[in-house]
């Protein structure tokens, strides 16, 4: 990787797996903070009554399998951002919990090539209402899976893990009524 510009920093290659790219310019990573994100781990009860699904998305870009997430939003508090989220990729609304359920780091590409350090906080949403008509409906793959295949189809570690030891806290299936 060479420079472009005389002065530049060089560039990863976007056709190089992303941590080669990364071992190419370390200071990537070490150059500043780690920017947040939103995320929703959407679920609901399945079928046969106890267990649950949790909903799984396509990415717009690379079609691998992620949760809905996003960058904060001006004026609307973190667990509200996310319940936004999952709207807009998922077409999915429910019961928030405004507490996150836990976090985890991974490194976004962003629309300039580089790459930027996340950390997203995770909330539950129990999901209640399910819309086909959704800002991002055809641009993603959607599916209700068990929490074992959720974390058996995302690529980050700490996000599998997250969903393999998921618990739907607050509400239970009997008092919703």
């Amino acid at each position: 990787m060479t420079p472009s510009k005389k002065g530049s920093k060089p560039r990863p290659d976007k056709s190089q797996p992303l941590l080669r790219q990364l071992a190419a310019v370390p200071e990537v990573l070490f150059a500043g903070a780690f920017r947040q994100q939103y995320g929703a781990i959407c679920f609901r009860h399945g079928t046969a009554g106890s267990e649950l699904e949790i909903l799984v998305i396509t990415s717009r870009e690379s079609a691998r399998w992620v949760i809905p997430k996003g960058w904060p939003m001006k004026g609307k508090k973190p667990f509200e951002a996310a319940a936004i989220e999952a709207w807009e990729e998922a077409g999915v609304r429910g019961v928030v919990k405004k507490k996150p359920v836990g976090r985890y780091t991974y490194l976004k590409e962003l629309d300039n090539g580089d790459v930027a350090p996340c950390i997203v906080d995770m909330f539950q949403i129990e999901v209640t209402e399910i819309s086909g008509d959704f800002k991002e409906r055809g641009q993603r793959i959607l599916e209700w899976v068990s929490p074992d295949e959720a974390a058996r189809r995302v690529r980050e570690i700490e996000l599998k893990s997250l969903l393999v030891q998921f618990e739907a806290r607050g509400r239970k299936k009997r008092d919703r009524g």
